[in-house]
């Protein structure tokens, strides 16, 4: 099993869980959907009131978009995020690209995991994601800032990061949150816009709040909830994530060096948003909870602390007590390897 800072658990557990964890993901987004519909239909359309409508229309629509959604995001929702993202297939006229080619190719072979597609975004924040419904259907994509920043020690742990989640199918629950959370945030706008009409306000007059405060209440908050979701299932996965990338290297000073050196370019990533911001090597936004720990910071946070992660790989090499705020090289750390 792994504990929440990543030690390593049985690799097809962890798949297991990962496939629980998506079929519960797509079940709540069903019923906040559904929730939604049911709330509509009694508050605006009078649905099996005394001269209302007998049959659930909104309840029903919810349905048939929740579906459509929820099928989108599987096939489609990969090329959806890398469009929305600017991604970019490889020049290999440029050496940079050739050399992130070869990496993957490595890092591919030594995780055991086919090759994915491989993409590069034109932005100066160093940050990559990987995305995709299962190994098959994989992209691995990449900043080219990254590229510049990093060497290719440095680069091969950040690849090999990408390929772990990929590997755990991390990717297809990060995906599936990613377009869900978007269908809810559209769904609640539409059902907060239909409540403030004269009919609700003469419902809720004539006594109609014991269900419509409720709901109402449920149509305001589902987009924080589904939030809340979608950062509970990606924090403790990037620790677990960082250790099997160390699995696949034999190298945990190389990408402790990688977190070091985007930490301290501090570059936001513009094109990412909070939909988007949980697939990231490092959170994109450079939110200051980030950099916290706690169970307040577990649940409005998408990614660990990067000091806490870089002080985790340095126990891993070997370095008795490192300061988590410190670079070891040339800042008084200590090797015992």
């Amino acid at each position: 099993m792994a504990d929440r800072y990543g030690t390593p658990q049985d690799f097809f557990e962890r798949q297991t869980h990962n496939r629980r964890a998506g079929i519960f993901i797509v079940v709540v987004f069903f019923l906040f959907f559904l929730l939604v519909g049911f709330a509509v239909d009694r508050l605006y359309l009078d649905v099996f009131a005394p001269g209302g409508l007998s049959l659930p229309v909104a309840t029903l629509t919810a349905l048939a978009v929740a579906t459509g959604i929820a099928l989108t995001s599987y096939y489609h929702g990969s090329e959806l995020i890398l469009r929305s993202l600017g991604a970019e297939g490889l020049d290999l006229k440029l050496p940079e690209h050739r050399e992130l080619r070869n990496v993957v190719t490595e890092m591919a072979l030594a995780s055991g995991a086919p090759m994915p597609a491989i993409l590069v975004i034109f932005d100066p924040a160093p940050n990559a994601f990987a995305t995709g419904r299962d190994e098959l259907h994989a992209s691995l994509c990449v900043t080219t800032g990254l590229l510049a920043l990093l060497d290719r020690e440095e680069t091969q742990g950040v690849i090999a990061h990408e390929l772990a989640h990929i590997r755990d199918h991390d990717t297809l629950l990060m995906l599936l949150v990613s377009v869900l959370f978007g269908g809810i945030v559209l769904l609640s706008d539409w059902a907060q816009r239909t409540f403030y009409t004269s009919r609700t306000r003469d419902r809720l007059a004539s006594g109609g709040a014991l269900l419509a405060i409720p709901a109402l209440l449920l149509i305001v908050l589902s987009p924080l909830i589904s939030r809340l979701l979608a950062m509970a299932v990606s924090r403790q996965r990037e620790y677990l994530a960082d250790a099997t990338a160390v699995e696949y290297t034999r190298n945990p000073r190389g990408l402790a060096a990688a977190l070091e050196k985007i930490r301290d370019a501090a570059i936001p990533f513009s094109r990412a948003s909070r939909g988007t911001a949980h697939l990231f090597f490092v959170s994109p936004l450079r939110r200051a909870v980030n950099e916290r720990e706690g169970r307040f910071a577990d649940l409005l946070s998408t990614h660990p602390p990067i000091n806490r992660r870089i002080m985790l790989l340095h126990q891993m090499a070997g370095v008795q007590n490192p300061h988590p705020s410190l670079s070891l090289e040339g800042r008084g750390g200590k090797s015992t390897s």
